[in-house]
């Protein structure tokens, strides 16, 4: 995971090549991790744009666009999506340092 003990993830970076790393799934097939993300936006008035990078950053295939309102609290991203095999989960906004990420994984035996 890319969070210290919980504590949410800053968003720093505004394109792929400067995304963030959510979480790194499991290594091999074994097991599935059922990941749950937030998003909170501190901006005072403007949406941002998020982008998550599921496993891979090829559009539109592995790609998730989601808007987030300004100072609108928690705002659900996804919900217990399966990722494995070391597949990474990444993110960038359209603007740095605005958005905080924040999530579970749940380790699951396929």
């Amino acid at each position: 995971s890319g969070s210290t003990d919980g504590k949410g993830i800053k968003v720093t970076g505004t394109s792929s090549a400067a995304d963030v790393t959510l979480h790194t799934a499991t290594s091999g097939s074994g097991d599935i991790d059922l990941v749950t993300l937030w998003a909170v936006n501190n901006d005072a008035s403007a949406s941002r744009l998020i982008t998550l990078a599921w496993g891979a950053e090829t559009s539109p295939d592995n790609l998730i666009f989601i808007t987030i309102p300004a100072r609108a609290g928690l705002h659900l991203l996804v919900d217990r999506m399966p990722i494995m095999n070391s597949l990474v989960i990444g993110a960038w906004a359209d603007e740095a340092d605005d958005v905080v990420i924040y999530g579970r994984v749940e380790r699951v035996d396929k």
